[in-house]
């Protein structure tokens, strides 16, 4: 079934036009024009800022004048993950999706459903003739995936709205009033390098589920980088092993679903049986939730020098300690993950290592604590540690208006009152509150799956409920005061 039989199909036909671009988050030059020209070709006022972000202006339709300016907002980038065995390229293809039942995904990459659902709904009301609304300053920010750049750069003054309506979240009975922040944790290292002394092995770890390391951080999936760890872990203890290459997981906000490392080893049957053991104990963990979960160890041909044994125990023993998945639950919130952190990307090539974490919380104390605590593993290991990227959380405010007039909206038409949250992943809205202090904020979005993987897909009853929440939200937008 194609995109454009589904409903509702004005967001479905503006989500394939969004699909058709390439638009890796960093790389976003082609999505802006295209969204500078939809806005122009509907005869609105468009204008780009300095960092990129694209904003369209749309005014309040008739008998909606007297009504509270809003500022609706989503991410023009998307997170770029895809199988192993698929050959894509996302800074020239667009996204192939596909109609399995009632859900949308993407064939063997990330769908762009986060956050192309909610740009899409939003390019819908800009579009529309019959959807009554107050005045909209439409703000497409870039690069909130690999670094809230477009939210960072959006200047004070440039707003005008009175309430902020983010579409970027993924459970369709929720409205987000805060989330956590973050920071990039990065240690490396230049080491130099010496003639293998031993026989070469290889470690291959694929099939893992990955997801959002944010949302699914608590759910207890494999990470690449810490099997990998424990793995090495393991051999090197009582063995003399020296790593030659690792080059494994990849994006900060995305848990590692794959790696592998190229290794010297003296005794290398030894290693490899007992490996083994390990490797099955393994497998037996994660059955119930990585059922792909592949573990390949065996021996392998390389030319390439080798980083020293002392050295390579370090870089093992760091992998092993640095702290991975959450770090404390809220004690404020139930079920919230106050703090967390994601190793996200191993990578080891001629001597020089790096290491890149992706940091979170909602207590800005408790972001500093984890990040810290990297930073003794790392430094103790002899790596040097940077922290960059650093970005506020969004506090909580419930019981605000617009919070209130949502509650009473979602209860009206669905029958179930909506759960009022916080969560675990980087929103804009905490850094666009930062130089909008006054602009009330909620998020929320369509039932989305899989986020940051190949495994993503969007609900499409989901988005059907959420469509026609979002045009009952605009049309009770309060007066001004």
């Amino acid at each position: 079934m194609s995109l454009a039989n589904l409903e509702p199909q004005i967001v479905w036909k503006n989500f394939a036009s969004l699909n058709a671009v390439p638009r890796p988050s960093k790389k976003e030059g082609k999505i802006i024009a295209f969204m500078k020209e939809f806005g122009k070709n509907l005869g609105l006022e468009t204008t780009e800022d300095e960092t990129g972000n694209v904003i369209i202006r749309k005014p309040a339709t008739a008998g909606m004048e007297n009504r509270k300016p809003i500022v609706l907002q989503g991410h023009l980038d998307m997170v770029c993950q895809k199988n192993n065995d698929i050959h894509f390229d996302f800074e020239t293809q667009g996204i192939q999706t596909e109609v399995d039942g009632d859900w949308v995904k993407a064939r063997g990459t990330t769908l762009g459903a986060d956050n192309g659902l909610g740009v899409a709904s939003i390019m819908s009301v800009l579009e529309s003739k019959d959807i009554p609304h107050p005045a909209i300053e439409a703000l497409f920010t870039i690069d909130e995936e690999t670094g809230m750049t477009g939210a960072i750069g959006l200047k004070p003054g440039v707003l005008h709205g009175e309430i902020l309506l983010n579409l970027d979240t993924e459970e369709d009975d929720e409205i987000d009033i805060g989330c956590a922040g973050g920071v990039d944790v990065t240690a490396t290292q230049k080491y130099p390098l010496e003639e293998a002394k031993g026989m070469i092995v290889k470690i291959d770890i694929k099939g893992l589920r990955g997801g959002h390391s944010g949302m699914d951080i608590n759910k207890g999936y494999g990470n690449a980088n810490v099997i990998l760890g424990r793995l090495l872990f393991e051999g090197c203890e009582g063995q003399n092993l020296q790593l030659i290459s690792i080059d494994s997981g990849g994006l900060r906000n995305a848990i590692p679903r794959e790696g592998h490392a190229v290794f010297s080893v003296r005794n290398a049957p030894e290693f490899i049986e007992k490996v083994n053991v390990l490797k099955a104990e393994i497998l037996e963990e994660f059955a119930a939730l990585e059922k792909d979960l592949q573990l390949n160890i065996e021996n392998f041909t390389s030319s390439e020098k080798a980083v020293s044994e002392e050295a390579s125990k370090k870089i093992i023993y760091a992998l092993k300690a640095a702290h991975n998945g959450v770090y404390r639950m809220s004690p404020d919130v139930e079920g919230l993950v106050e703090a967390s952190n994601n190793i996200a990307r191993t990578e080891l090539k001629n001597g020089n290592l790096q290491i890149l974490n992706l940091t979170r919380s909602s207590v800005e104390s408790t972001k500093y604590d984890v990040a810290n605590q990297l930073k003794a593993v790392f430094e103790l290991a002899g790596l040097q540690v940077e922290f960059t990227g650093s970005y506020p959380g969004w506090k909580p405010l419930p019981g605000s208006e617009i919070v209130q007039i949502m509650e009473k909206i979602y209860l009206e038409k669905f029958g179930s009152v909506p759960e009022v949250v916080a969560c675990h992943a980087g929103l804009e809205c905490g850094i666009i509150g930062a130089n909008y202090p006054g602009m009330e904020m909620v998020s929320f979005g369509p039932t989305i799956r899989g986020a940051h993987s190949p495994e993503e897909r969007a609900s499409i009853p989901s988005l059907q409920k959420f469509w026609a929440y979002l045009k009952d939200v605009l049309a009770q937008i309060p007066e001004k005061n």
